[in-house]
């Protein structure tokens, strides 16, 4: 008798302590949209990739006259003058993926400078979900945005907007 009374507060105290999880959710994306220095950062980080995006093109477009060039006057060319003309497409063009490596491949300078800009916003939100949830009381906080696998979640349970607010965001109702 007294282990079948154990195991049965065994189990309601199991069932009490999963019952008494809160959850909520944001949606950082939106979160995101509301800070005027994460649209700011966004358009710098894509002048600068635009920018940077020009300057390579024009580098391959550069190597595609060159070789267009090269390929119509590869008869008429001794073959030392072959090689050197082959080198120089060859170089241009590991020259120009260079460049693009640098500045678009991982660790290059975008990502660089998209750390250095919205890592800071994105430290804030976190730190503001972290504060409202501590503060609700909640023991899991999903977020929405992008390619989340929320399927479904109740408005009630949306702190988005509070979160806003412990960030100092005040948003105009529509």
């Amino acid at each position: 008798m007294k282990r079948l009374f154990f195991i049965l507060l065994v189990f309601l105290g199991f069932g009490q302590l999963a019952y008494s999880q809160k959850y909520a959710y944001v949606d950082t994306q939106y979160i995101l949209e509301q800070i005027p220095e994460y649209n700011d950062a966004q358009e710098q980080l894509n002048k600068l990739s635009e920018q940077w995006q020009k300057e390579i093109e024009e580098k391959f477009a550069l190597i595609e006259r060159k070789q267009r060039d090269y390929d119509a006057e590869v008869i008429l060319l001794p073959d030392e003058i072959k090689k050197q003309r082959q080198k120089e497409i060859d170089d241009l063009r590991m020259s120009a993926m260079e460049l693009q490596r640098q500045k678009f491949g991982v660790g290059g300078e975008l990502f660089d400078k998209r750390e250095e800009l919205i890592k800071p916003i994105q430290d804030r939100i976190f730190e503001a979900i972290q504060k409202v949830a501590i503060d609700g009381n909640y023991s899991f906080v999903f977020d929405k945005a992008n390619q989340s696998n929320l399927l479904y979640a109740d408005p009630k349970f949306d702190i988005t907007t509070r979160v806003l607010r412990e960030m100092g965001i005040t948003i105009a109702k529509n």
